[in-house]
């Protein structure tokens, strides 16, 4: 949870720092404009006024970085937020009057400037903030890329726990259900909030949600028995927050806060580095970029190879299920015939995999310009556009079916607290060898446990090995 938190710090304070740098940039160009233009018309020294606004930019940055001052920007009323807009502004124009005048420069700027900056400034800057917040908190909240929220707790407390949580104004999660865990109120809502579940069928609701998080608040119930639900939701890859004053548990990614008023600890099976992550992402965008330019190339060819192979569309797209039960539409190049899905039930005896997985060496759905594509890795490179709108990743776990999750554990749930990927471990340690899903999950899990950059650049290259030397290709 406090990489958790590090990641959403990490998003608001360079969040408001682009927001900060943009504004004074706006503000002093218009200032000079207004003073050289609409004032007084002159000619003035752009060099040395551009010079000026580089030292407003640098004492913006170090303004954000030195004295955390947007430490508490999501929570800051409309009172607050222009009393910390007005001290940021002056403390920039007092910087930039200390700054020229010790390097003699004084006197070449106009005084007026210092005055339409600072109110211009003041006025900007203050509207992005506040419209920012609002956007945030609109259309973040809801989007998928926030952290879907569970909420579990009795009866009598489900007002107050969900309205405390509503009104947190906590920026990055979204309370999408709770559960009532001492009774049945299945389909009824609370603040607005559905009601999915009881404590009878807590898990096997829990299992087919979007759900990245679980706040519980069961004041009274039996220590093991929370104990019991944390460790099944930490084996789902779920991150827990259970309201407690004090509580001791073994896991090492625990960490006590605050949230909404409430004392929490909240425990996850394994923390991922948020800078890491942002690298991760970076190199996904990059590497998705240039897969496209390939796509793009070899679209005409593949396209006209499928057209003239069987009749139907060149692209197959399918609905499977993303990080934490998150679902959306994969891309491919078509490489079976279009009844394929029709056909796969009456092929299901002659599945070559254990487990909730199909596949057949000799699948008779697969079209000759199929089979090729398939040997060669062609038929996904549509993916890269999944993997550049972050549906998915160049490496991570393989996105199930929704045939394929529905009969989904908790273990096997685990295997997807991650951005699916376009290869992985298990792809790279036999790929269509392996037989057996459980080792498939095994595999998954240890990349997981394991992951770092250097391990997804080392699968990288496996993957461009195994492709070129068509080794156990899909």
């Amino acid at each position: 949870m406090e990489n958790i938190r590090r990641k959403n710090k990490m998003i608001e304070t360079y969040s408001v720092l682009m927001i900060d740098i943009m504004c004074v940039v706006v503000s002093y160009a218009l200032a000079l404009f207004i003073r050289f233009n609409i004032i007084h018309y002159e000619n003035y020294p752009k060099q040395f006024h551009l010079m000026v606004g580089a030292y407003i930019v640098i004492l913006c940055l170090l303004y954000n970085m030195f004295l955390d001052a947007n430490r508490n920007f999501f929570i800051r009323g409309y009172y607050q937020e222009f009393y910390y807009t007005v001290r940021y502004t002056l403390i920039i124009v007092v910087g930039l009057v200390v700054v020229l005048y010790l390097l003699q420069q004084s006197y070449q700027f106009s005084r007026s400037v210092y005055g339409i900056f600072a109110v211009l400034n003041i006025l900007i800057t203050y509207v992005i903030h506040m419209v920012f917040k609002k956007v945030i908190w609109k259309y973040y909240r809801k989007s998928t890329s926030a952290e879907k929220m569970l909420v579990i707790t009795k009866d009598i407390l489900a007002e107050e726990v969900l309205g405390n949580l509503i009104r947190g104004k906590e920026w990055y999660y979204d309370i999408t259900a709770a559960v009532i865990y001492d009774a049945d109120r299945k389909g009824a809502s609370v603040r607005d909030v559905p009601i999915v579940a009881s404590r009878d069928d807590l898990y096997e609701t829990v299992i087919q949600m979007m759900v990245d998080e679980v706040f519980i608040c069961l004041p009274g119930e039996p220590l093991i028995e929370v104990r019991d639900m944390v460790q099944r939701f930490e084996e789902m890859g779920l991150t827990c927050h259970y309201n407690v004053d004090l509580f001791s548990h073994a896991n090492p990614n625990t960490y006590v806060q605050q949230m909404a008023g409430y004392s929490v600890i909240s425990f996850s099976r394994k923390m991922m580095d948020s800078r890491r992550l942002l690298i991760k992402r970076l190199i996904d965008i990059v590497g998705s970029v240039v897969g496209l330019v390939i796509t793009a190339v070899l679209t005409p060819f593949v396209a006209l190879a499928i057209k003239v192979d069987s009749p139907g569309p060149v692209f197959f797209s399918q609905t499977r299920i993303g990080k934490n039960g998150r679902r959306f539409r994969i891309w491919k190049f078509r490489s079976m015939y279009t009844d394929a899905e029709a056909r796969k039930k009456e092929l299901e005896a002659r599945n070559e995999v254990n487990g909730l997985m199909f596949k057949m060496e000799d699948d008779p759905r697969v079209t000759r310009v199929g089979r090729f594509i398939r040997k060669t890795s062609i038929d996904e490179t549509p993916q890269f556009l999944n993997i550049l709108v972050g549906d998915m990743s160049l490496v991570g776990t393989r996105p199930p079916t929704e045939d394929e999750f529905e009969h989904y554990n908790g273990y096997y749930r685990r295997r997807m607290s991650i951005t699916p990927g376009l290869t992985g471990l298990w792809q790279v340690s036999g790929r269509s060898d392996i037989q057996d899903f459980e080792e498939i999950v095994k595999l998954d899990l240890e990349y997981i446990d394991n992951w770092s950059l250097g391990l997804d650049i080392k699968i990288l290259f496996m993957t461009v090995f195994a492709v070129l030397g068509r080794k156990g290709s899909k």
